[in-house]
């Protein structure tokens, strides 16, 4: 029952009566991201308190089929942090890497785009525009393929024909 298996863990989860039923709540909702819905099994499982079921991460591992790593993040996460940080999930900025044309620089890329191509050319094509906007100091350096990502959310379809 309580307390069973934590005398030798560094981060023992101790739950309210209130984040119980948070947690509970949240389950049942069924509207949550799985890892979230996970994160609050773990939780509930791990509880010492006398409400709670306080199984050994080896068994939260076996019936919730997550991993060891995870059931101590998510103790350590509670410990560390607190109830809500660890229903929260964290953003991280480098993750995504940062867009190289702002609202600015797109409209100067679609404003290129939407012009008539360079002489001896029909029309544009995302190569030549990938060196023009470098030329232009629009931007450092682009892709082909992001000069294509940023056209395709407008209607300025270079390639289409030979007025741009």
């Amino acid at each position: 029952m309580a307390g069973t298996g934590t005398g030798v863990k560094k981060y023992v989860v101790r739950l309210s009566t209130e984040e119980r039923e948070r947690l509970e709540t949240l389950i049942g909702s069924g509207k949550r991201s799985a890892q979230l819905i996970t994160k609050a099994r773990i939780l509930l499982k791990a509880d010492t308190s006398d409400l709670g079921e306080g199984w050994t991460d080896r068994k939260i591992v076996a019936a919730l089929d997550t991993s060891l790593n995870t059931v101590g993040n998510v103790r350590r996460q509670l410990v560390e942090e607190g109830f809500e940080a660890t229903l929260v999930r964290k953003y991280n900025p480098s993750s995504a890497r940062p867009r190289i044309f702002d609202g600015a620089r797109e409209a100067k890329l679609i404003a290129l785009a939407c012009s008539p191509a360079p002489e001896g050319f029909a029309r544009w094509s995302l190569r030549l525009l990938e060196e023009k906007v470098v030329e232009l100091n629009i931007v450092e350096k682009a892709s082909d393929n992001t000069i294509g990502r940023t056209l395709k959310k407008t209607r300025c379809n270079p390639t289409a024909n030979g007025s741009g």
